[in-house]
């Protein structure tokens, strides 16, 4: 009788056990129940926020994401108060499917603040009625060109070991920079895990892009699904895609391209042709008398360059750059005659995973303005490579012998500086983040008259 009596208890027990872990659990599915709901007011809140110049270096393109359609994109902005002005899109969000496996989708917004003064500070904040961003501002370029920009120059920054993102982080909150060029190549890669590690690459420069112009160009490594997380994330001005268009900043003409249209004929020819006709046009218009008058300096940014020294195999290494000559066995759309020809100062490119100064040079010969001052005058484009601002794909190692025309060049990961100080000068320098922002190459550009080289 007591063994049954033991056995009844028990059984009891083993019940009401059973219907507190019933109850546990049903208590915990309507926890995570509710989380979930919770969470979804969390994907209306904004991130990846980040500038570009619009129409006019006056007009800036705020762009934000959410997980969520708000059905609405909104940005307040004032310099008292965010409260000042509100701009509302009028089409609201656009969404943005990544083509992997999920089809993940993200809705992206884009709030154009026009007409804005000149040398102005700003402060903004981006959303909707479900969720708002931080407070951020932004300094406004002057209106002509008699002043003198400074910028931040890389490409070839990643997610994992981006060895330039504190230092440019620092220094773009401190006011150091009016722009940034990121010259392809973002988070390796933006596709990645259904469209994760770009969300991730976007989100940690948001500390630098929210305060200031972040004006990119694409890379190799944005090729997947057609390019179409560059195209979707960014807001670069002209309606071409993002791939080429070009502003003015002080006495700099930029242009920014895309090299990649010559590597991924796949997408066809017609991308080719579109943007070589475009580039004509454009620096047909900056090298007219009047406006080389006004901004003499021409300064173009495109992934992979024309001319390197890294011992990698890659097209650069190659005598027939196809950048340089144009598509193979046609020599068609070929970009360094026409640069030369249009009489371009400066041209930047990354993708080796170094710094690399180059002696002015056309069709491999240099043409250095004299032997003590050779960028004095110069009588060819001043190349110059910075794509060391942090990889996981490591170093590029270089020639044994490096050829006559390469001037410098490191392997240490760091960024590039231009200061823009008049129509005459030019400044640029290295900085080195293995050796803690140490300067490790600094050079003057110094022009008297701009315009078309000599005939080479």
């Amino acid at each position: 009788m007591v063994n049954l009596t033991l056995l009844f208890l028990l059984l009891a027990l083993c019940v009401a056990s059973t219907v507190q872990r019933n109850l546990e659990l049903e208590e915990d599915a309507n926890v995570q129940q509710n989380l979930a709901q919770d969470l979804q007011i969390v994907h209306y809140q904004p991130e990846q926020v980040h500038l570009a110049f619009g129409e006019t270096v006056l007009d800036i393109v705020v762009t934000w994401n959410t997980r969520d359609n708000t059905n609405e994109s909104i940005c307040e902005y004032g310099i008292d108060g965010i409260a000042e002005q509100r701009i509302k899109a009028p089409h609201g969000p656009s969404a943005f499917v990544d083509g992997g496996a999920k089809k993940a989708k993200q809705y992206i917004h884009r709030v154009t603040l026009a007409e804005l003064r000149p040398n102005t500070t700003y402060h903004y904040h981006c959303g909707s009625q479900l969720g708002w961003s931080a407070i951020y501002w932004f300094h406004t370029p002057h209106n002509h060109s008699d002043w003198s920009p400074s910028l931040a120059i890389y490409g070839d920054m990643g997610v994992v070991n981006a060895a330039s993102l504190p230092a440019l982080q620092r220094e773009t909150q401190l006011g150091m920079y009016d722009a940034i060029l990121h010259v392809g190549d973002f988070a390796y890669d933006m596709c990645n895990e259904d469209g994760a590690v770009g969300d991730e690459f976007m989100r940690q420069v948001e500390t630098i892009a929210a305060y200031v112009p972040y004006m990119v160009c694409v890379g190799n490594h944005e090729e997947k699904y057609n390019f179409s997380h560059y195209v979707n994330r960014f807001s670069m001005p002209g309606g071409t895609d993002n791939l080429f268009y070009s502003f003015n900043l002080g006495p700099v003409h930029f242009i920014g391209f895309s090299t990649e249209v010559y590597y991924f004929t796949q997408f066809g020819l017609k991308p080719i042709v579109m943007q070589y006709d475009w580039l004509e046009r454009d620096l047909m218009v900056a090298s007219r008398p009047e406006n080389r008058a006004k901004r003499p300096w021409i300064i173009t940014y495109g992934h992979r360059p024309m001319y390197c020294s890294n011992d990698n195999g890659d097209d650069c290494a190659n005598h027939e750059t196809v950048v340089r000559k144009g598509l193979p066995g046609l020599n068609f759309f070929g970009l360094e005659p026409l640069f030369y020809k249009y009489g371009v100062d400066v041209e930047l490119w990354a993708h080796e995973h170094c710094y690399e100064r180059m002696w002015p040079m056309y069709n491999y010969t240099v043409y250095n303005g004299s032997r003590s001052e050779p960028y004095v005058n110069p009588g060819a484009p001043v190349h110059i490579i910075s794509g060391a601002a942090g990889n996981h794909e490591g170093r590029e190692p270089f020639f044994k012998h490096m050829p006559p025309w390469s001037a410098f060049h490191s392997q240490d990961f760091g960024y590039l500086r231009l200061k823009a100080h008049n129509a005459t000068h030019l400044y640029f320098e290295q900085v080195s983040d293995d050796q803690g922002g140490a300067i490790i190459d600094k050079f003057w550009v110094i022009k008297h008259s701009h315009g078309p080289y000599r005939p080479a």
